[in-house]
């Protein structure tokens, strides 16, 4: 059976002044957490708001659930979109958090005050305080709380954890796996922070200049690589089957690393040739996306986004 799509994105181009974002394709399948990883200014944020349709590609398309439109989203659409960008909206600045949750809740068929009033209270955001006068972090508490008031089906997330202390974000991390137990929402979320991939996310996007490098399950692309310490001896490590990188370490000692379904494959070829193996690691999730960048994919990936040159 076809897994059903929260949203859909085919050739999606923008041009920016001094650089282009896409051709992106990229297919987010419903009731997941899928992390767009990447640096600052490799296209995430443009990314989402494409998605979110603040801003409009170039050229693409874009699928919500199934469906294409052209110009504007329906309202009806739109209210199934939750969107909490980095920078909030300076629109609300002057309203206090009820005056700003009751504005949005007249768009929002599906707003739940029940919900919002507990969030509050579990994010210990004053209620009656003006936005433009709360901290960066009780800001980012508020905007998460009142967007998931909205009880959205797509959830889009800008570096959620930014301006939120330890505490905070282990609160929020909590809450969105209880949003994914709970209900049928998508989350797509946009971070540089690893143990916010580590802690929530389904599958991974790598997103580098511009491009989105492919899509893979978090399982299996943490199992996608080995680091392997030998003892070479002055026999040559040239040629070894799955080996990308070659570090020597001293005089006979060498540390590689090897694609994961070749790892057997080198150990056999390296005790024929009388190599001794010290140790191997897996690699943290930061050695596997530099990896990636360098251009040393993981296999598996999925959608059009995985052939490489």
């Amino acid at each position: 059976m076809e897994q059903s799509l929260a949203v859909e994105l085919r050739g999606v181009v923008k041009r920016r002044r001094r650089k282009k974002i896409g051709p992106i394709h990229l297919q987010i399948p419903q009731g997941y957490v899928v992390a767009l990883v990447g640096s600052n200014g490799s296209g995430k944020s443009t990314m989402l708001k494409m998605i979110q349709r603040t801003l409009q590609p170039d050229e693409g398309d874009i699928c919500w659930f199934g469906e294409a439109y052209a110009g504007e989203l329906p309202l009806e659409v739109h209210q199934q979109l939750g969107y909490v960008g980095e920078v909030p909206e300076s629109e609300e600045s002057l309203m206090t958090a009820e005056e700003a949750a009751r504005f949005r809740s007249r768009w929002y068929p599906a707003w739940d005050e029940e919900r919002l009033q507990e969030l509050l209270h579990r994010f210990e955001v004053p209620y009656h305080e003006r936005l433009s006068r709360m901290s960066k972090g009780e800001r980012r508490k508020f905007e998460i709380a009142a967007t998931l008031a909205t009880k959205p089906k797509l959830l889009l997330l800008d570096e959620p954890s930014s301006g939120l202390d330890p505490f905070a974000w282990k609160k929020l991390i909590d809450l969105l796996q209880d949003c994914l137990e709970e209900e049928d929402v998508t989350i797509l979320l946009a971070t540089h922070v690893i143990d916010e991939v580590k802690r929530l996310a389904d599958y991974i996007v790598l997103v580098h200049q511009g491009q989105a490098l492919g899509m893979i399950e978090k399982d299996q692309l943490f199992d996608s690589w080995r680091e392997v310490w030998v003892r070479s001896a002055g026999v040559g490590m040239k040629g070894l089957p799955g080996v990308v990188v070659i570090r020597e370490e001293g005089p006979s000692l060498s540390k590689l690393v090897v694609q994961e379904p070749h790892l057997d494959e080198l150990e056999q070829v390296l005790e024929n040739n009388g190599v001794q193996v010290l140790q191997t690691r897996s690699l943290e999730l930061e050695e596997i996306l530099e990896l990636w960048m360098q251009g040393y994919p993981p296999a598996g990936l999925a959608g059009e986004a995985a052939t490489y040159s």
